[in-house]
């Protein structure tokens, strides 16, 4: 299942998305009522609360509530091209970023000259951003603070779909709902300047995340996944593109930490809950700041610059960037 936000008509919608072009609303398919529906989940449904808080999908996705017809009349649906995407999740209950690709910290360490980090084999390392700034595809408005050395990073994340706590990483993948591309937008020279405290990123990073340009239920991806003793291996292509031209490739199988240890690592002791985000952290050649160190240069992005990354089976996440019209 593709779920897919969009305004058309001037109302938001969410709905499924079928070949890659159709969408199916939500609105529009029969429900089944023997499925252990909550009162909260009735009047969520009564009340089409789900355009509005897509989280809400969560549950009644997972009890099978609306009814995928077998045969869909594609006179009675919309195209993709004839609506704005927007986030498809506007705001999870919590972001945290891993730092899974040891392929990009090794590249970033061999080009200045130093050692690997041996505590990055000892767990897998995260940190909060914040979840406000969330956007999806689009333009993304940002403020002239951020834009002196500003880049992207090339990531796919999770939506966690149930709620646990000290979950063992050979239970770790049922707790993923699905899966999106993320854009975890990062001012470098900001966040360099913070990170000489010791405190990890701050301002560098917490103006804009972007997600979409759909969410995939972890089910669209059997065919994409491989089990083994640290959890699924999900092996998905993935590339970054800036102004049409192809800058980073690299591919999900390469993550050292799968998302089954990340999870259960962060819920050690903690309870994670629907709707939290997850990002994988940046993947190989996944943004500027490592291409700049590997090739020795200083290309950073610009206004009206065009970021399109991708992953197999979840899309492309298109975004232009802009500057803030509130500047002083």
């Amino acid at each position: 299942m593709k779920i897919i936000r969009y305004l058309a008509n001037k109302s938001i919608k969410a709905g499924l998305l079928l070949e890659e072009s159709y969408i199916i609303n939500f609105d529009d398919l029969d429900v089944s009522n023997d499925n252990n529906l909550t009162k909260h989940d009735l009047y969520v449904l009564k009340n089409n609360l789900y355009n509005v808080e897509p989280l809400f999908l969560i549950s009644l996705v997972k009890k099978n509530v609306f009814k995928i017809p077998d045969d869909i009349d594609k006179n009675n649906t919309l195209n993709i091209n004839d609506v704005e995407l927007l986030s498809p999740i506007t705001k999870p209950n919590s972001f945290r970023d891993a730092y899974s690709f040891k392929q990009h910290v090794e590249a970033g360490r061999k080009a200045r000259n130093l050692p690997m980090i041996k505590e990055f084999d000892i767990n897998p390392v995260y940190y909060y951003s914040n979840h406000s700034s969330i956007s999806g595809p689009g333009n993304i408005y940002l403020n002239k603070i951020h834009l002196n050395k500003l880049d992207f990073e090339l990531e796919l994340s999770i939506i966690i779909g149930k709620e646990g706590k000290n979950i063992p990483v050979n239970e770790a993948d049922d707790f993923i709902f699905g899966f999106m591309i993320l854009n975890d937008w990062s001012a470098r020279d900001v966040q360099v300047n913070e990170m000489k405290l010791n405190l990890g990123p701050a301002k560098g990073k917490d103006f804009s995340t972007t997600i979409g340009p759909y969410l995939v239920t972890k089910d669209e991806l059997k065919h994409k996944t491989t089990l083994s003793n640290k959890g699924n291996v999900y092996d998905l292509g993935m590339r970054a593109y800036i102004n049409d031209k192809k800058v980073s490739s690299d591919t999900s199988k390469n993550m050292y930490w799968t998302f089954a240890e990340i999870i259960s690592h962060i819920s050690k002791g903690t309870t994670l809950y629907p709707g939290d985000l997850i990002g994988s952290g940046t993947c190989a050649t996944g943004c500027l700041y490592e291409i700049n160190l590997t090739n020795k240069t200083d290309k950073w992005l610009q206004i009206d610059d065009l970021v399109r990354l991708e992953i197999d089976e979840l899309g492309a996440l298109e975004n232009k960037i802009k500057l803030e019209n509130n500047n002083e």
